[in-house]
């Protein structure tokens, strides 16, 4: 189990589960929970191949912090099919502060450990991570 920075470890899984993602494509996107109590970064949806990303912001919670990862697919200008895997901080308004601090304090080093990862997002509210701000961070 890594050691985050901020004392939060994280879970083997998590890794094992994005190479899948980034690998084998196995997931289209998967959430991560720090779990406070074992003080570790766990991972808490697995999203399949073929959902989408409404099912993917319908599984973040509105008032709680989480990661995410999304293997965002699209077509540039040229019409040829892309995909850029994205990892986005969720850390809405309502969300208690400790939440917050606490996710932002391990961030970084949690990102650090998913190697792969090609653009970043920071939300606080759904429109924060529209598609088109996905757009237009890949084309």
């Amino acid at each position: 189990m890594a050691n985050a920075a901020s004392g939060m470890a994280v879970n083997d899984d998590c890794k094992l589960k994005f190479m899948e993602l980034k690998a084998k494509r196995t997931y289209r996107f998967i959430v991560y929970k720090i779990e406070e109590k074992s003080k570790e970064v766990i991972v808490e949806k697995l999203g399949e191949p073929a959902q989408t990303y409404e099912d993917f912001t319908a599984s973040l919670p509105e008032n709680e912090c989480r990661y995410a990862v999304f293997d965002y697919d699209f077509f540039t200008q040229e019409n040829t099919p892309k995909s850029r895997i994205f990892f986005v901080a969720w850390s809405p308004d309502t969300s208690r502060v400790r939440n917050k601090m606490i996710y932002a304090s391990s961030k970084d080093r949690f990102k650090r450990e998913l190697d792969g990862i090609q653009v970043e997002l920071q939300a606080t509210d759904p429109s924060e991570m529209s598609l088109d701000v996905f757009n237009s961070r890949v084309l």
